[in-house]
């Protein structure tokens, strides 16, 4: 079975293509997730993503995270799938659409030659209403709650870019203590599909530091749906314009948040190899 890996600032995916037929048996995909993307014993990766056709679209992804979840988009996955779908000729217009669990996506690509330099994202409109996100918290949209995690308080705005998200703003990391509070608020209960959780600096009216810890994953180094949410969550507690740049640890990402309440996220896809799989990582 042949593989591709490829990133967005740093959040890396290993790619299966099967757009053109998927084996007789098909594999179990979480376990294959959580083999692969072992950094150790496996490829290495933050998710799976699956190249496979669409009666919708112009492809659909299948996203698996690390841990064999799977969840409803991802923001680097798909600019780098779009790049993928593009350079194997199996869409040849710009703008193209891709099925996600989240709805069909446009995505714009920015072409030099033949040379796939950034893709800008048609993210689609940002979810508040508590029930949809889905947050069990009074109000919509729910900016500024409480959050009590394990006696310690914060303040956090939830926001869904298909898949939640739980923004809270710090004045630095310094105090933070990413590894245990990340996860546990991963997992609190009023989040019943659990969250991903954006830890934000407002640097300017114009951009934002963003630390992340994916529902799935873990830490990353950049989270597409995360910034997006983070730049609603941000206009939403007026501390910034609507056009924002997000500096995160695998780079910096463009988000904008238009007067047509659809969000756009613009940034790079790059490739690392291509390999074969032996059959010894798949048993």
């Amino acid at each position: 079975m042949e593989i591709v890996k490829m990133h967005g600032l740093g959040n890396d995916f290993v790619f299966i293509d099967h757009f053109q037929g998927a084996p007789a048996e098909l594999p179990d995909y979480p376990e294959l997730a959580r083999k692969l993307c072992h950094r150790q014993f496996g490829v290495g990766g933050d998710g799976l993503i699956m190249v496979l056709p669409s009666a919708k679209a112009d492809a659909r992804m299948r996203i698996l995270n690390s841990d064999g979840s799977e969840p409803e988009m991802c923001g680097n996955g798909i600019r780098c799938f779009a790049r993928y779908i593009y350079d194997q000729g199996y869409v040849t217009k710009n703008p193209l659409q891709v099925e996600t669990l989240a709805g069909i996506l446009t995505l714009q690509l920015s072409v030099a030659g033949d040379q796939v330099t950034g893709v800008r994202v048609d993210m689609g409109e940002p979810i508040l209403k508590s029930e949809q996100v889905p947050v069990l918290s009074q109000g919509d949209p729910v900016v500024g709650a409480k959050l009590d995690v394990d006696g310690q308080e914060f303040e956090f705005t939830a926001v869904s870019m298909g898949n939640p998200h739980c923004v809270i703003f710090v004045e630095d990391y310094e105090t933070l203590d990413f590894e245990r509070i990340g996860p546990a608020i991963e997992k609190h209960p009023l989040f019943p599909r659990k969250t991903n959780v954006e830890f934000i600096i407002v640097n300017s009216p114009r951009e934002l530091t963003m630390k992340v810890w994916e529902r799935g994953a873990g830490p990353t180094l950049a989270c597409g749906t995360g910034a997006c949410a983070s730049v609603v969550a941000a206009v939403l507690n007026g501390r910034t314009e609507r056009k924002v740049t997000v500096h995160l640890p695998g780079g910096d990402l463009l988000i904008e948040w238009g007067e047509d309440n659809r969000v756009y996220m613009t940034g790079p896809a790059a490739y690392v190899f291509k390999g074969v799989l032996l059959e010894d990582a798949l048993s």
